[in-house]
């Protein structure tokens, strides 16, 4: 019986999948931000390029959004007001110098300061928390203005809701 069935089956032959040319336009099922290339679509990469830059940078006892990072922020802005849905966090940070309460309340400034950009280019305050780390999560460790300029940040990160 069993050589029989096998005599009677169908042979399949199977094809290799095709390339559409729509590479980068599926989403995960649970949207956790920009991290794929072509989130916006295959002909809006400048977009997405500008999304894969998630740090904004400050000068040293300043919370004043510099102007080479409005358009980042206005291209983050700018995602968050296409999907409602999206959540965003905004860690603020500060170098070593300073307090540990100056440098935690000059991180909550900054961050403030990226949410109200954000909030001025169409996102909305729901989307967006806000957090101070101060100087308690340096990406740099030396002493020296080369390294204290990298720690005076603030870090923009997406997540689900």
């Amino acid at each position: 019986m069993c050589t029989l069935a096998m005599a009677c089956s169908k042979k399949v032959k199977e094809t290799p999948p095709t390339d559409t040319g729509t590479v980068g336009t599926t989403q995960p099922a649970v949207d956790n931000g920009p991290t794929t290339a072509g989130m916006y679509g295959p002909n809006d990469l400048d977009t997405d390029s500008c999304l894969r830059q998630r740090v904004v940078y400050f000068d040293l006892d300043q919370d004043a959004l510099k102007p080479e990072f409005q358009a980042i922020v206005n291209c983050h802005a700018k995602y968050l007001r296409d999907r409602p849905s999206s959540r965003m966090t905004l860690d603020g940070h500060a170098d070593e110098r300073g307090s540990r309460d100056y440098n935690l309340a000059l991180g909550e400034r900054r961050a403030n300061a990226v949410s109200s950009a954000m909030q001025a280019a169409g996102g909305q305050s729901s989307q967006l928390t806000v957090n101070s780390f101060g100087e308690e999560k340096p990406v740099c460790t030396e002493s020296g203005e080369d390294c204290w300029s990298k720690n005076r940040r603030v870090e923009i990160s997406y997540s689900a809701r």
